[in-house]
């Protein structure tokens, strides 16, 4: 396998350090010379000042897109007409039109298309996904998501919505396992030209709700979900990666080994490349999630809850 990654900003340099821990990377493409040059050097692999270069001389079998969200939609294509197995960070794209394309491309041409949804990948959120399935507590009632933290001011194109908020979005549809029918959503800004605060509401069949509350206002970093179900509460810590269990007959918390998310989710896709087999995050997942965040934007705007039927 030969690995590849478009972008070696600040998401990019950790995908080029894992494919290289993995002993798959084999090229990469950067606009930036430093960075280019400083990369090349550091892992002995070539940088491509163009992605067509890279593509036509590289020949990656697989390649991460981690560059702005407007770019992905072009760059993504590219990779794709060229047969490359291709994972787009999130957002799949700026737009659902535009990702409704990239799924049907990706369909044509035969190409593993997956979605940097790497919450899928936190063991705390796998462990989640287990008690549920397994009906430990019972069944699953309200997902309550709190991802904090001050902006950064690198993300420019986008808002906390389609940056932050839809990795919540789509651990929200996974854990419950259907999409929701419906959302309703408040945002607003207070330090960037986009909307840097968030609070949506997600309605799914049977009663189930998922609260989502997603900042770029506070300093302190916070990322935890609880989970309510009939037996009991599940409270997962993204960050320590610890989970707590909270039932009738007092408290657990199970002790097991950090991993890095994002060494699985690329471990994960590789495999799923060399075995021809789906990847846990299909392009659909990525379409349907950038639909309800587009909903949460438009109910925010009207003020009023948006029905959806995907």
């Amino acid at each position: 396998m030969k690995a590849a990654v478009i972008g070696t900003g600040g998401w990019g340099k950790n995908h080029l350090r894992v494919f290289n821990e993995l002993g798959i990377l084999s090229c990469f493409a950067e606009i930036d010379e430093p960075k280019r040059k400083l990369y090349s050097s550091k892992y002995g692999v070539k940088g491509y000042a163009n992605i067509d270069d890279m593509l036509k001389s590289g020949k990656p079998d697989m390649v991460s897109i981690c560059t702005p969200t407007v770019t992905h939609f072009e760059l993504a294509k590219k990779t794709m007409h060229a047969g490359v197995a291709t994972l787009v960070e999130k957002p799949l794209t700026y737009s659902s039109k535009d990702g409704e394309a990239l799924v049907k491309l990706a369909t044509e041409k035969k190409v593993p298309l997956t979605v940097g949804f790497i919450e899928r990948f936190n063991p705390a959120i796998s462990e989640l996904k287990k008690i549920i399935q397994g009906k430990m507590l019972g069944e699953p009632l309200l997902l309550e998501f709190h991802r904090e933290n001050r902006w950064a001011g690198s993300i420019k194109d986008v808002g906390v919505v389609l940056d932050t908020s839809v990795h919540d979005i789509d651990t929200a549809r996974w854990l419950f396992d259907t999409e929701p029918t419906i959302v309703f959503a408040r945002t607003g800004k207070v330090i960037s030209q986009h909307e840097d605060f968030a609070a949506i509401i997600l309605g799914f069949d049977g009663q189930k709700t998922a609260f989502l509350v997603s900042n770029w206002v506070t300093p302190k970093r916070v990322r935890e979900l609880v989970a309510v179900c009939t037996s009991g509460i599940v409270t997962a810590d993204y960050i320590t990666q610890e989970i707590r269990l909270d039932d009738s007959d007092g408290t657990q918390i199970p002790r097991r080994q950090t991993q890095e998310p994002l060494m699985i989710e690329l471990k994960s896709f590789m495999e799923a490349v060399e075995q021809k087999k789906p990847p846990l995050v299909s392009g659909k997942d990525g379409v349907n999630t950038t639909k309800i965040a587009e909903a949460a934007l438009a109910s925010s705007e009207k003020g009023v809850p948006i029905y959806l039927n995907l």
